[in-house]
């Protein structure tokens, strides 16, 4: 048979990640025979389909360039080698000094010579940073190995035959699906309101992402409900404005004016926390260096026992964990705002349970200002209990917690609250021991972790650059955006769309909805039509936590190998991603946090290369 075939469908960056694990691990590990990588995306290879250089302009990363990575470093824990390489801050700042040859598009030179550290990038400068990552991934190839590109979609898997839409195939010894975010169909509840809004003729845009749905249908000052306050909205309000020719423009006395070109519709905008998501702090943390994970580690979740209640069990370590981070960053960068010294509160602190009458005790003992202080509470729902006359106070409400967000964020005084943010970034990289192993109760595990946890981290770690928010402000001012509240309830009656929330009394009706966000993990409404196919086949399942389906591609954990139904792992197929059991985040990460993904794509390329080198493909 020669040279085993190996078919990666996927070649956005975690393909890449994964393409960039097998050559540094083949030194050691490839075979005499070598290896053929088939990657197969109608995407060009590095960036994919979400970060592709054809994408609005205006379109942004949500990460400072010096916070994005695609090489390991010294606090990756793996198996294989090491490989360093720049960071996209560092890459941009090699290319200027001539380090590195690379040649930006013409359209991106501006961007490109003015990149800073602590910038945050268009997605089309990130786009060339990915597609040189994989070119430099290719130059580094040992002979042994081949990587053939297919610019198609893998339709279907047939005795380790994957065929093509364009009508080839190719033999697969090995399969990696590294598919990302699934989309879906709509599910019960958006083909209703998709029913509805045909039978009325309204317009219903359900979850997908923003940047690949065409929204020219809707008219000029349209009225829109929008759900969801978090990234894809900070997208689609860009898109619906700003793509449609007006402009920002700088105040004398600060802050942005939004100049409209008469094509915007108007937005509602509304979610559960009826809040934007926090932007991104703009400054470094000020004190001593973290000490991450303390209190959430792997010894401490080892001794939790079985069958945990998330928010019983877990949530008081996480907690607790991310007020050290919060407290360690106020004690050691801003002294002067609390009355103990960091000694004293750290050896009280360590014994002590979060949530506990003596933790809130000391807390009260030891940081004598209410803004210093971390209520994750609070933090989580903003609007609870809040209830306003009309739309008029909750939008005057709203304008200023946003301000007063942006403010919080720019001030290097409230660097504590970076502090917490690294201690979350931590809590990560420690759940999937937990997740794995079958210690929380079912329940608990798809609807507190998968449901309530994760929102809660993109809603503190995952927001969007300060310059968004005031934007929205601007927006707001415009009118061109309002604010519909919290706990917002969308209903289908009277030939329309209508709104309500917990924040005022009072309807918003439309002819449009927009679900503004990503289709939930569902493997069985998977739109992907290799998903499907290998579903249907028995090749591939949904993954059940003892019973309960949480809508993920079921992997094992340790080694990412897809699990049948009957839950006996595949010889030879694998598949990793965020919508996998594994539940990993980006593709890409910071620098320096031993990233999960990183450490995910070593197990894999291991295994890949100990398998090829083998009798197995042969």
């Amino acid at each position: 048979m020669g040279r085993c075939q190996l078919v990666i469908v996927g070649a956005g960056p975690r393909g890449v990640g994964v393409l960039e694990r097998i050559a540094a691990n083949a030194p050691e590990l490839l075979g005499a025979a070598g290896l053929a990588v088939h990657l197969v995306d109608p995407f060009p290879p590095g960036p994919g389909r979400i970060w592709r250089y054809e994408q609005s302009p205006l379109l942004r990363m949500n990460s400072m360039s010096e916070d994005v990575t695609m090489f390991t470093d010294e606090t990756v824990r793996i198996d294989g080698p090491v490989r360093p390489g720049p960071s996209l801050a560092e890459w941009a700042e090699q290319v200027r000094r001539g380090e590195i040859e690379h040649e930006p598009a013409e359209d991106l030179r501006g961007e490109f010579d003015e990149l800073l550290r602590t910038s945050f990038p268009t997605r089309r400068l990130q786009s060339e940073y990915l597609a040189w990552v994989y070119r430099r991934v290719l130059d580094e190839l040992p002979d042994a190995i081949e990587v053939v590109e297919h610019r198609t979609r893998a339709v279907r898997i047939e005795e380790n035959q994957v065929w093509l839409e364009n009508g080839a195939s190719l033999r697969a010894d090995l399969l990696v699906l590294t598919v990302g975010h699934l989309d879906a169909e709509p599910d019960a509840s958006a083909a209703g309101l998709a029913e509805f809004a045909q039978r009325h003729g309204l317009s219903y845009y359900p979850a997908g992402y923003t940047a690949d749905i065409d929204y020219g249908a809707i008219p000029p000052g349209e009225h829109v409900l929008v759900r969801g306050f978090g990234l894809a909205f900070v997208d689609l309000m860009l898109l619906l404005t700003e793509g449609r020719g007006g402009r920002f423009a700088e105040q004398d006395g600060g802050g942005l004016v939004y100049e409209p070109s008469g094509r915007e519709p108007v937005l509602h905008v509304g979610s559960r926390r009826g809040v934007p998501y926090h932007s991104k702090p703009g400054y470094r943390l000020q004190g001593e260096p973290l000490r991450l994970a303390r209190f959430f580690n792997r010894e401490s979740i080892e001794a939790l026992g079985e069958e945990l209640n998330f928010f019983t069990d877990v949530w008081p370590l996480i907690a607790k964990e991310i007020a050290w981070g919060y407290y360690s960053e106020l004690f050691t960068g801003h002294p002067e705002r609390v009355r103990l010294s960091f000694a004293e509160f750290e050896a009280e602190f360590a014994e002590l349970s979060w949530g506990s009458q003596e933790m809130l005790g000391l807390i009260a003992r030891a940081v004598p200002g209410d803004d210093d202080r971390l209520d994750l509470d609070r933090f989580d729902r903003p609007l609870a209990g809040e209830r306003f006359d009309n739309a008029e106070e909750f939008g005057k409400y709203l304008r200023e917690y946003v301000e007063a967000d942006l403010a919080r964020r720019a001030d290097a005084e409230f660097s504590a609250d970076l502090g917490g943010f690294m201690a979350l970034l931590a809590v990560i990289a420690q759940l999937p021991p937990l997740l794995g192993g079958g210690k929380l109760d079912p329940a608990s595990q798809v609807s507190d972790v998968d449901g309530w946890f994760h929102g809660f981290f993109s809603f503190y770690a995952s927001g969007p650059p300060p310059r968004r928010l005031d934007e929205l402000l601007a927006l707001e001012q415009a009118g061109v955006v309002s604010f519909a509240g919290a706990e917002m309830r969308v209903t289908a009656e009277r030939e329309q769309f209508v709104a309500t929330s917990s924040s005022f009394p009072g309807e918003i009706e439309a002819r449009t909805l927009i679900e503004a966000r990503l289709p939930n993990a569902n493997v069985a409404l998977a739109s992907d039509e290799l998903i499907r196919s290998m579903l249907d086949s028995g090749e591939l399942a949904e993954e059940l936590v003892r019973g309960l389906p949480s809508g993920r591609i079921h992997t094992r954990a340790s080694d990412s190998r897809l699990l049948r139904p009957d839950g006996t792992p595949h010889e030879r197929w694998f598949s990793v991603g965020p919508h996998t059991s594994a539940r990993s985040p980006g593709a890409f990460t910071r620098p320096r946090t031993n990233a999960l993904s990183f450490r995910q794509n070593d197990v894999l390329a291991r295994e890949l290369l100990q398998i090829s080198s083998g009798r197995a493909c042969r």
